[in-house]
């Protein structure tokens, strides 16, 4: 499987964007990426380098591409990746949202729900989906065994959820034709 071109040396925003329509494999499960968050170090204050001094250290120690993976609430993995571009500084990248393509049996097995829509709808859920853990952190994008599905005819810029700080930043992206596997349906009127 050739793998894509991802340059993960641009702003968070872009490579954001660019992820969408990339298929993720790993523990012999597959997802097509729907949609992303992005979160800039630098001016960001949703972003965890703002008040995580381990986010910094993880910045400033690992390439481009590099997966940062955490655990949220002690509960659930937030599958990201770090991007380092010259003009914007670092970033991060949050899958919030895959497409199930193949294992979709071992998904059901292990987030026991049945619908196709439910396995992989959330940040939490597709990890929980693949197996991720914290044990993939600061590993790369590669092992992820990324390849290209296609190109998004139509992204849609809406606001972040699930924060609470910079939430009127626009940067969560999602693929205009795959509504039935976000997370949450775009406040976009394209989805009205």
């Amino acid at each position: 499987m050739k793998q894509p071109r991802i340059d993960f040396c641009d702003d968070a925003v872009v490579v954001a964007q660019s992820l969408l329509g990339i298929c993720l494999h790993y523990n012999n499960r597959a997802g097509i990426i729907v949609e992303t968050e992005a979160y800039r170090a630098e001016g960001d204050p949703a972003c965890h380098t703002f008040f995580r001094k381990s986010a910094r250290e993880f910045v400033a120690n690992h390439p481009p591409g590099s997966l940062y993976i955490y655990l949220n609430y002690g509960m659930h993995w937030m599958l990201n990746c770090l991007t380092v571009s010259n003009q914007y500084g670092a970033g991060f990248v949050l899958i919030r949202a895959l497409q199930p393509l193949n294992g979709l049996d071992a998904m059901r097995s292990v987030r026991k729900v049945v619908a196709a829509t439910a396995l992989c709808s959330g940040p939490g859920k597709l990890t929980q989906a693949l197996g991720i853990n914290g044990s993939l952190h600061g590993k790369h994008f590669s092992q992820l065994q990324p390849e290209r599905k296609f190109h998004s005819a139509q992204i849609i810029a809406d606001p972040r959820i699930g924060i609470s700080k910079a939430v009127d930043f626009p940067w969560r992206f999602t693929d205009s034709s795959a509504s039935q596997w976000l997370s949450r349906k775009p406040r976009s009127p394209a989805f009205s």
